[in-house]
């Protein structure tokens, strides 16, 4: 049993070095993605790496697609190429330490927070990566009127059907992965999966820091633009689309965890 546990550590520290030699992962990240996919495999062993591997695989997978059409929007977005430590704990942190809470609890409470978590993550990267390649313009939620493509706090019909998407192909594989999980469960967990995603989107449109480059006046979530520093415009600081996704998911996955303790 060591020696076959051993092996996946292997073999989890081996993929997230694929990750970093293809420069999806930063070396940062690379090694956050190994602390997560470990400690979500003391958790819930070969069960949930597959939930893992779907949200990476997808999100991934979207994150490259039509990346030249996408070149536009990176200019307001504050992400990179490589996923670095920060971003990866954003997006994995509270899934592992789900699983590791249910490794010392054996609840099934944190079982559904599990699955939320990740179903939150990966609604909210496919509505990112997705929702962008709209051919019409998103509104912002505030206001519901049209903005460029990539702005945060703004939604679109593509985005949103994605976002829902993202969240039940999650729910489905835990359906799939944990035979004690009901329907009614996963339908849930699909339905705070999305919820994760109108929080980050609220809190986009409300918190989430942001600047304005002094040279092309274009609206961004970077520090520099066009060779030289941008000025803040509006938003809480250290609140960046890292916090805002974290804060999203935390949120929603201990909204739905408290409904399910209640039930």
């Amino acid at each position: 049993m060591l020696i076959n546990s051993f092996l996946i550590y292997v073999i989890i520290c081996f993929v997230s070095f694929i990750g970093y030699a293809l420069r999806v992962l930063s070396r940062s990240g690379a090694i956050m993605a190994a602390a997560v996919g470990i400690s979500i495999y003391i958790g819930f062993e070969l069960k949930g790496l597959l939930l893992l591997g779907v949200f990476f695989g997808t999100s991934t997978f979207f994150s490259q697609y039509k990346k030249v059409k996408k070149k536009i929007v990176e200019e307001k977005v504050a992400k990179h190429n490589q996923r670095d430590y920060v971003q990866v704990a954003a997006n994995g942190g509270v899934a592992a330490l789900s699983a590791l809470l249910f490794f010392n609890f054996e609840s099934h409470v944190f079982l559904m927070m599990f699955v939320i978590s990740l179903a939150a993550a990966n609604a909210d990267t496919w509505a990112s990566e997705i929702g962008v390649l709209s051919k019409t313009k998103p509104v912002f939620i505030l206001t519901l009127k049209q903005v460029d493509p990539g702005t945060s706090g703004a939604i679109s019909i593509l985005g949103t059907a994605a976002s829902i998407g993202g969240s039940f192909i999650i729910a489905a594989t835990a359906f799939y992965a944990f035979p004690e999980l009901s329907i009614i469960e996963c339908l849930l967990i699909s339905m705070f999966g999305f919820l994760g995603n109108l929080i980050d989107t609220f809190l986009g449109a409300t918190i989430q820091l942001r600047y304005r480059c002094s040279v092309c006046h274009l609206q961004t979530e970077k520090e520099q633009h066009c060779g030289v520093p941008t000025a803040y415009e509006k938003g809480w600081k250290y609140c960046n689309n890292d916090a805002v996704n974290l804060l999203s998911i935390i949120l929603a996955t201990t909204f739905g965890g408290w409904l399910f303790y209640l039930m």
